[in-house]
């Protein structure tokens, strides 16, 4: 008896991908193109320009700026007023981005819901920020200033002045505080983003284990609003680090430049003085200090990220 052995079944080949249309790779680079361009002359060109500028001595109207090299970078060392307002600077930003981030954490727990009262305190809550600066600033130095609405009360009832824009440890908390009023509006509709985000499957299986509410925002809502916790961090600080616009309508500067910051300073000193290479030099200052700072935030919200889920 002979035993025969059958073939085995033969392996069905992969279908072929299909090839890719000639087409696909023009229709792709049209897409992106006009994303392309508009970075680069928004961006790219911008920063190569403030670079080159940074090493010249240009006054804005000469038509062939001295090469100095590194003598603008070297200058910066020396000037006490860029140190005086590098320190308002970190004041205001480590200050701005501590109140932006509780106000607006506090406030997105408070209206988070479906209710038709949160939706139309969200509104209210967001509404300074569609307001520009400047006339956030002009609104409250008229309420604050001097010869202002509060002080006319305060005087009116026996009261002496209060040095809300005169003073300079008065001005910068005022200051501080009016960039906190009239950003945290963001900050709220992020965190609302995040919460609403945060599965409720997890909140109820904590509830039901009898957490809480403070075991489950602090055990189950905070550690999901990670993502939303470093993006509200970086946007405040980047915002806060280049204030310029409030500062020329709330305090012009003052008093006495106590309440300059560095993006002030930089216009000052481009515009006013005409010193564009040096302001130049100040402005990629403050952009790299800025970039260091939004890495490292960014780098330590990762880290602890990672160690929650751990």
């Amino acid at each position: 008896m002979t035993l025969t052995r059958e073939a085995p079944p033969a392996i069905p080949e992969a279908p072929a991908l299909p090839r890719r249309k000639r087409g696909d790779g023009w229709a792709n680079t049209i897409m992106v193109a006009p994303a392309t361009v508009l970075y680069t002359v928004m961006l790219i060109v911008p920063v190569g320009l403030a670079l080159y500028l940074s090493l010249t001595d240009w006054d804005g109207f000469s038509a062939d700026p001295a090469f100095v090299g590194a003598a603008n970078y070297l200058d910066l060392l020396d000037d006490p007023e860029l140190r005086r307002a590098a320190l308002v600077t970190l004041l205001v930003a480590a200050a701005g981005t501590a109140g932006l981030n509780l106000l607006g954490l506090g406030f997105a727990l408070l209206v988070n819901g479906a209710s038709k009262a949160n939706t139309f305190f969200r509104i209210v809550l967001f509404y300074p920020h569609v307001l520009s600066a400047l006339v956030v600033g002009f609104l409250w130095s008229a309420i604050l200033g001097t010869n202002g609405a509060v002080n006319n009360l305060v005087t009116k009832w026996g009261g002496e002045v209060l040095p809300f824009l005169s003073d300079p440890m008065w001005a910068t908390v005022t200051m501080i505080g009016v960039l906190v009023w009239a950003g945290f509006g963001v900050n709220v509709v992020l965190y609302l983003a995040g919460l609403q985000a945060v599965p409720h499957s997890l909140i109820e299986a904590a509830r039901i284990d009898g957490a809480t509410r403070r075991q489950v925002f602090r055990n189950v809502t905070l550690p999901a609003l990670g993502p939303s916790v470093t993006v509200n961090i970086v946007l405040s600080l980047v915002t806060l680090l280049k204030t310029y616009d409030l500062v020329v309508s709330l305090t012009a500067g003052g008093p006495a430049g106590q309440t300059q910051t560095v993006a002030y300073l930089i216009l000052w000193n481009s515009f006013h003085d005409a010193r564009l290479g040096f302001g130049s030099a100040q402005s990629v200052l403050l952009m790299l200090v800025t970039a260091a700072l939004a890495f490292v935030v960014t780098r330590l919200r990762r880290r602890g990220e990672l160690a929650v889920h751990q």
